[in-house]
């Protein structure tokens, strides 16, 4: 399970950090995903000052996903795993 877990946050980081504002005249980010978003910066804000605060910005995002999903509070693994299912719902946005 924490294989599939940690497989699934690396597939997220590659398709680009969750808070990546979308390209110049691209298009928005659904009303969902946006909730999504800010429900895991909620959830895992003092999950990435614990084991990320280190770092900023991409860069603890990554931290959070690639090296320390296993170790992230329930709430912060809920929240990724419902991101995760906005951005497959708004087909991969």
């Amino acid at each position: 399970m924490k294989l599939q877990f940690a497989a699934a946050m690396i597939a997220l980081a590659v398709a680009g950090s969750s808070f990546a504002q979308p390209p110049a005249g691209g298009p928005a980010p659904s009303p969902e995903m946006q909730a999504a978003r800010q429900a895991m910066t909620e959830a895992c804000a003092a999950d990435m000052k614990t084991l990320c605060g280190d770092k900023t910005g991409r860069e603890q995002m990554m931290c959070m996903m690639r090296d320390n999903a296993d170790k992230a509070s329930q709430p912060c693994k809920d929240a990724m795993a419902k991101m995760m299912a906005a951005r497959r719902a708004a087909g991969g946005q």
